[in-house]
């Protein structure tokens, strides 16, 4: 209604009341004056869509609810904490792995102070950034030597150009594998100026496919952890000590991209497939590639060991100042590898600790968020349902694809409520609740929850059922 519209007071006025002043002391002039404008077009739209009349102060009122909701909304950034209760541990589109404290409170120190990031403090000249995870990764894998860039993609384009840019490079057909984005082994090889070798079948392949391909132009010899998929049936793939081996005897490198690259043995928990880093560098693999924000719980980087010679040349590489990283990610790893160092990854390191979890153990958290949810939204007439079940988890970015691990979760039923709306809305929610609809039930693995998120996810459910 026109009469409605007509009560709505002039910007100045508006910034002169106390609830908008307040925002002075927080934000710059311009962004709250942008911010009222937003906010009084929102409410004239409302005013139009109206056919009652209403009073000035009841306008006000929603003026400045708006105000306030447009200003949070606008000073927020895209990215948001997201309440993980698929059971999927390394959510590649959630972030992949989550931070230690060890890894969280080193990076926070070196982000708010200036660092020895590229300063030799004994020497009092310029020093190398690599130095401060290069160390502690040569302790921990047995490598001679090791080198960070931003991720593994990276890594594996870094070690084509520098050990067989213009030559070739022999793969095995059962490993020319895709990652996440359409990302291939083919493409990447491509770009780095090495001539993809192909050998055997995608189902067989044999040392001997990799030996008859050898010649002069040679390079290197790869080999493709197949981390995010599995050949089973009627196969057979060259072993990573023969492929050494062969490599010894023809005088070439053999480099291997690894994938997720883990430090710890899980076989005792049922994780048995994944070769750690440890074994793939005894193994006599020159250069080995992987991630850091996999399952060894860190920061996404790719990291490099091998042998000093094929590292060194590496770091000399032009393309190593395009892929470096910088301090907050060089901070995380390095207290992600001290707590592999001197502490307890099992117990500290949220990936680790998460795929370790006893069944026992996740039976009492999924019987602690039963009893927390009964007890804050039993009573809501919509609710049919709160109960614990078995659930199959899984690891998640691109490892171990064929294994499930058993646990256990809390599936919700509804009455008279549709759970894919539901679902919308808790994922639109602060912090936004990400879980898993079964036979139209929400269902929460408590794998991957944090303690505080038990009671963040009762408020989020309220809120969700209240609308």
């Amino acid at each position: 209604m026109m009469v409605n519209l007509k009560k709505i007071p002039p910007v100045d006025e508006i910034l002169q009341y106390e609830e908008v002043k307040d925002f002075f002391k927080i934000y710059n002039r311009e962004f709250v004056v942008s911010a009222v404008r937003k906010a009084l077009g929102n409410i004239r739209n409302w005013l139009k869509s109206t056919t009652e009349e209403m009073e000035k102060d009841e306008i006000v009122r929603n003026i400045v609810r708006e105000i306030g909701e447009v200003v949070n909304s606008d000073a927020s950034g895209t990215l948001c904490k997201v309440i993980n209760g698929t059971g999927v541990v390394l959510h590649t589109n959630m972030g992949r792995a989550p931070l230690g404290k060890w890894a969280l409170d080193y990076m926070k120190e070196m982000a708010v102070n200036y660092n020895n990031l590229e300063f030799d403090l004994e020497k009092g000249e310029r020093g190398s950034r690599y130095f401060h995870v290069e160390e502690l990764l040569r302790k921990i894998t047995g490598a001679e030597a090791a080198l960070v860039v931003n991720n593994n993609a990276a890594a594996v384009l870094l070690g084509l150009n520098t050990l067989a840019a213009g030559r070739e490079v022999i793969v095995s057909r059962g490993q020319l594998v895709e990652i996440g984005g359409a990302f291939r082994i083919p493409e990447v090889m491509k770009l780095s100026g090495a001539k993809l070798v192909e050998v055997g079948t995608t189902n067989k392949t044999y040392i001997r496919d990799f030996e008859e391909s050898i010649n002069e132009n040679t390079a290197l010899l790869f080999a493709a952890h197949t981390s995010n998929y599995k050949i089973v049936g009627f196969s057979k793939e060259v072993e990573l000590s023969e492929l050494v081996e062969l490599g010894r005897k023809r005088n070439l490198p053999v480099m291997q991209d690894l994938g997720s690259g883990i430090l710890c043995d899980l076989s005792e928990w049922g994780l048995k497939d994944e070769p750690t880093v440890q074994k793939c560098a005894a193994s006599g693999a020159d250069i080995i590639t992987f991630s850091g924000d996999k399952l060894l719980g860190g920061p996404q980087a790719g990291i490099i060991v091998g042998k000093r010679e094929y590292v060194e040349a590496m770091k000399k590489n032009q393309l190593t100042r395009a892929l470096r990283v910088d301090k907050l990610t060089i901070s995380a790893l390095e207290g992600t590898l001290l707590e592999y160092l001197c502490g307890n990854p099992y117990e500290n390191i949220p990936v680790i600790n998460m795929l370790t979890l006893s069944r026992e153990e996740l039976k009492k958290r999924a019987e602690k968020l039963q009893m927390i949810l009964k007890e804050k939204v039993g009573n809501f007439l919509s609710i049919d349902k709160i109960e614990i079940v078995e659930v199959e988890d899984m690891v998640g970015g691109g490892a171990y694809p064929a294994t499930f691990i058993p646990g256990y979760g809390v599936e919700i039923s509804f009455n008279g409520v549709k759970t894919e709306a539901l679902s919308y809305i808790m994922r639109r929610g602060n912090p936004a609740f990400v879980s898993r609809i079964q036979e139209d039930k929400i269902l929460i693995s408590v794998r991957t929850l944090f303690e505080e998120d038990y009671l963040l996810i009762v408020d989020i459910l309220k809120q969700a059922l209240r609308k």
